[in-house]
């Protein structure tokens, strides 16, 4: 275990207290569930990483939970450390020089049962090379698209972003729909939210901050976006429009997901990296 700086213990204890409240929150939706069947729990699955050079690397706790409401919830959190390998530092900023870096963070993606309850995805992290950032975002994944309940989601999103400056949400949006482009389809994974990486205001603390009130939007925005619509009856036709969806929102996370790539680059957990995909999908 190497040993953290006062910043990097904060991020590490922030990410993983939010992982706790969402796992809270999503169990409590379960147990609101009429669905038939058992309220889903999440299952903890601690897993270690040995970096590429044989020494210790990190880790990081998987929750999977598979229920009544949730078809499938994963929220994961990790700390990594160690370094990169040559080709890939090339890729990663501030690792040119010297390849040696640490990241912790959060990631979660949430596939409903119900076709009328919004997918998400979020995730946040810090970043410490010769340089030292913060990044990721949080994006609402219908598959059955709603103007109004798309309407309430970027209001929220908004109202954070303003809190801490006038420029965030006007950049962080568009680089969402930039981002969630899926070009072999010529179409957006969903219907955006914000997306940042990179961030060093020269403020450290006013970055994090930033950083946890994302976390805090998703956990207060979207169980309304929930509760509004888990309870509605869905038809089977309904439905395969939900797989359909399901299958155009893992060809984005197998192709071209950055998260991806630098799990799989660095030696990450392969099932916690590839907890995003939907546990059902359909191709025509």
């Amino acid at each position: 275990m190497i040993e953290l700086d006062d910043q990097q213990k904060a991020a590490q204890a922030w990410f993983r207290s939010l992982r706790d409240s969402i796992w809270a929150m999503l169990e409590q939706l379960e147990d609101e569930s009429t669905l038939p069947g058992d309220a889903g729990r999440f299952e903890k699955r601690v897993w270690n990483r040995t970096d590429h050079s044989g020494g210790d690397g990190g880790g990081g706790e998987m929750g999977i939970m598979k229920g009544r409401l949730f078809e499938k919830a994963g929220v994961n959190i990790s700390t990594v450390y160690g370094e990169f390998n040559p080709e890939f530092a090339k890729q990663i900023n501030g690792a040119a020089e010297d390849p040696r870096f640490f990241a912790t963070g959060i990631s979660l993606v949430i596939h409903p049962s119900n076709p009328l309850v919004p997918a998400v995805h979020m995730n946040t992290r810090m970043l410490v090379t010769t340089k030292r950032w913060f990044g990721g975002g949080v994006d609402l994944n219908p598959a059955l698209p709603d103007e109004a309940e798309t309407a309430a989601f970027h209001a929220a999103v908004k109202a954070t972003c303003d809190r801490h400056s006038p420029d965030y949400y006007p950049a962080h949006s568009k680089w969402a729909e930039e981002y969630f482009w899926v070009p072999h389809r010529n179409r957006h994974r969903g219907v955006g939210g914000i997306f940042y990486d990179h961030l060093n205001s020269g403020d450290w603390a006013a970055d994090f901050a930033y950083t946890q009130d994302v976390g805090r939007c998703f956990l207060e925005t979207y169980p309304k976006l929930v509760r509004a619509k888990m309870h509605q009856d869905f038809s089977e036709a309904q439905r395969i429009e939900q797989l359909k969806y399901r299958g155009l929102y893992a060809e984005f996370n197998l192709v071209y997901d950055r998260g991806t790539t630098f799990g799989l680059k660095t030696g990450g957990n392969t099932d916690a990296i590839l907890m995003s995909l939907p546990p059902l999908a359909i191709w025509e």
